[in-house]
Formats: structure tokens, sequence, C-alpha cells
């Protein structure tokens, strides 16, 4: 195991997250490559009274990843992947990342789902549900776990799977770091690729409101094979972008069919029909999919989405007019259509609610400031204000930030929670692991 500290000529590094609007100083990192080294990790903030923090991807939009004068566990070490092709299984350690996952998988043509930038942590994703493309198909990252393996606050290793501690199984399907430090997970796969009908298509801005009543009546019929956004963005100075688009609000569209390439195609055309100024949609690699709308590092980040049940035009009409009024040229108002394995039996067997959604608005506020990211935190605050009469009030906590309890216990409802805190209490007695999207533990009358 290497400590990093102040002082240490890697520290400013190591402790660098995604998102440039968290600069916090921990007092030590710890790398881990084993569960030994984060039972150590445990031990020595517990002796010295230290707050602890996870980290892996370090994609969490909150900083929930790092924190002011504590401990990090950082389990970037743990690289190991182990495909078993006969049957359709992989082991990984906690440090992978989806782009690490999918090349690996891919040499077998075998994938699940995955984090939408290539860059996110298999580990924080899937321990919070984890929302990919392909969810459609194969539901949630989390509905594909089989095991995972825990180092609990105690510094005791916990296997929680369908036969061994399956109440604590149950709550890491969503209920994120709270209950240990997970150090490896095995996933089930599913045949997929190398090659797949994927891409990107773009529009010009002119017709958002009409692209968006298009998309909504496409994507209602679609077949669950069809994962999809509808992405506002302001069109970059990329290659493929024509002059007059650039610089400009633009509507894309990022597709994946979910099965053959030219059944894929046949999927495809209905969005090809809408007349796009740049289609890059074809046969492609899924692993190089995966890595096409990947956000740059170091801008600052503020997220946020809610759960509609409906999109009705006047929810269109909010969500349009929010992409008009773009903080800056790196955010984005996306809209996702969910349904099919995301509401699927899957659903029933995790703490997390409202997966019978049918639409997820995510305005991302991304910039290259901090006073930009201030600009871009109030753009999100007032659409939320706007889109909250056409929502559930549900929420999917890996996709926002810090919005305090109340939204951790609307990811997961009353019953939910209480079940959530009971495991809590079990595994983690004193809220070791609170720098998160916290679960109290239950209180013992």
């Amino acid at each position: 195991m290497k400590w990093v500290r102040p002082g240490h000529p890697e520290y400013d590094e190591t402790r660098k997250l995604f998102n440039a609007m968290i600069d916090r100083h921990p007092a030590v990192i710890a790398q881990c490559g084993d569960p030994a080294g984060v039972a150590e990790a445990l031990a020595y903030a517990r002796t010295h009274g230290l707050d602890v923090a996870v980290r892996a991807g370090g994609h969490s939009v909150a900083g929930m990843s790092t924190n002011e004068g504590g401990l990090v566990v950082d389990v970037r070490p743990m690289k190991s992947i182990t495909v078993d092709r006969d049957r359709q299984t992989v082991t990984v350690g906690a440090g992978v990342t989806w782009g690490e996952f999918d090349r690996a998988t891919q040499e077998y043509g075998l994938a699940m789902t995955g984090g939408r930038a290539s860059t996110t942590g298999v580990a924080g994703f899937t321990l919070g549900g984890g929302s990919g493309w392909l969810e459609r198909a194969y539901g949630f990252a989390c509905d594909n776990m089989l095991a995972v393996n825990l180092v609990t606050a105690a510094g005791e290793r916990v296997t929680a799977s369908a036969q061994e501690n399956p109440e604590l199984f149950w709550a890491l399907h969503g209920g994120g770091g709270n209950f240990g430090v997970a150090t490896d997970f095995t996933f089930r796969l599913h045949k997929l690729g190398p090659q797949v009908q994927a891409g990107l298509m773009l529009w010009p801005g002119a017709g958002a409101a009409d692209l968006a009543r298009s998309y909504r009546e496409i994507m209602l019929t679609a077949p669950d094979a069809v994962g999809t956004a509808l992405i506002y963005l302001t069109a970059p100075p990329e290659p493929f972008v024509p002059v007059e688009l650039v610089g400009q609000l633009a509507v894309g569209l990022a597709f994946v069919h979910a099965g053959d390439p030219a059944d894929g195609a046949e999927h495809a055309a209905p969005f090809r029909a809408l007349g796009p100024a740049v289609d890059l949609v074809g046969e492609m690699n899924y692993a190089d999919f995966q890595c096409m709308v990947d956000a740059p590092p170091d801008l600052y980040n503020y997220w946020s989405a809610d759960y509609h049940d409906e999109l009705t035009d006047d929810a269109v009409d909010v969500i349009v007019d929010s992409a008009k009024n773009l903080p800056g040229p790196h955010s984005q108002q996306l809209l996702v259509r969910w349904g099919g394995a995301v509401a699927g039996p899957a659903a029933a067997e995790t703490p997390l609610t409202n997966r019978g959604a049918g639409w997820v608005s995510h305005p991302v506020g991304l910039e290259e400031t901090r006073e930009g990211g201030q600009q871009a935190k109030a753009w999100v605050k007032r659409f939320r204000g706007d889109i909250a009469p056409h929502a559930t009030g549900g929420v999917w906590l890996n996709f926002v930030g810090d919005e305090g309890q109340d939204r951790v216990r609307a990811a997961f409802g009353e019953e939910n929670y209480s079940r959530l805190a009971q495991v809590k209490r079990e595994f983690d007695p004193e809220n070791v692991f609170r720098g998160n999207q916290n679960i109290h533990p239950a209180v013992t009358v």
C-alpha cells in the first residue's frame, strides 16, 4: 500500500477529482491494492479519528470521493479483470473504469450496462445503481451484479450475493458506499458486439421543440434494444460539424442498438428520416461508442435530474426553454428515455423506487471557470424549479450532487430507506461511511 500525504510529489495529482469545482485536501490518501490494504487504512483512520471517503473513478459530482483533512481510501490500484467467456461473467477490481471494463469484455463479444462516460469508475457507478445506454435491454448495472466483496468499517471481509448476506446484497443495488469498501465485483454479461449500430446525429437548434416531440413519439414505440438520449448542446468546432452550426444551439441524438447491427440500422431509420445535418450512426465498435460523449476533465461541474411518468408538451417546452439558455459552451440539457428492463422484474429486487418512470431530464452544467460553474449551478437549480410540476419527485442519486437528505429518501421511499437503515446498523453502526449519499443507521430501541 502507498500512503500519499501533503508534500508528496504526487499529492496534488492524486487528490484531484473529475469535477474541478471540488478542491479538497485530505490529510492522507491510502492507495490500496488489496483488501488487506483497505483494512489497514480503515484501522489507521479509526486510530487517528479521521473522517473516511472512498475513491474509485472520482466522478461523484458532489465530490463524495474525497474530504477535507480526513483519509481517502483510494482503490484505483485494484485493476484486475477476469472474463469467463463460457459462463458469460466477469470479475473486476474496484479500481476498474468502464473504458477498461468494456475493452476487456468486448474481446469476447460480451457487454453489460456501463457508464455513459468511459472514465467513470465501475464501483461507485454500480453501487449507486448504474444507468447507461444499454439499460432498456439489460437493466441497470446493479441488476447484473452477482457478487460483491467488501471490507467493512471494522475491517472485516464480507461477501454479498444472493446466497451470502442477501440483505446486504439487496442494499448494494443502489444504496451506494454506505456499507463498506467494495474491493471486487462479479457481473453477468450479455452477448453484444464488438460491432453494433451506434453513433451520434446532430440537428440545428431551430427545430429544438419539434425534434423533442418527434423523439418522444419514436421512443414510445421503440424496442427495448434501442438506447438513446436527446442532447441539447452548443455545437462544437469539430471537423464533422458544419461550420454554420459551430457555436450555435444544436440538438444531438446518442443512439445504440443492443443487437445485430443490421436490425439496429432499421431502428435508426426513423431518426434519420428527421434529416440530421450530421449523421455518424453506423456500424461501429461498441467500446468506441462508449467513449463518444466523454466530457473532458478539469471542468466545473454541477448536475441534477428528475423523473417523469409522461413527457407532456408543457414539459417539453420547459426543457427547450432551458436549453435555449445554456450557461456556456460545455453545458448540456439531456432527455433520456427509460422503460424496458429499467422497469422490469429486477426493479422489485432493488431499493431504488420510481423505476417505472418513462423519462429522465438531466441538466448537466459544465464550465471552464469557477465563476462559470456557479452560473451553471444556478441554471440547473432554476430548471429544476421550472420542471418540478411535471416531475414525479423521484431521483437517481448517481445523477445528482449533494441535494440534502430529503432527496436521498426520495430515491428509496420511506419503506426501503428504513430497510436500508437496518442494514446500515448491522454493517456500519457508527456511520463511518458517511461521506456519500448517506443512509443513517437505524436507531436501536
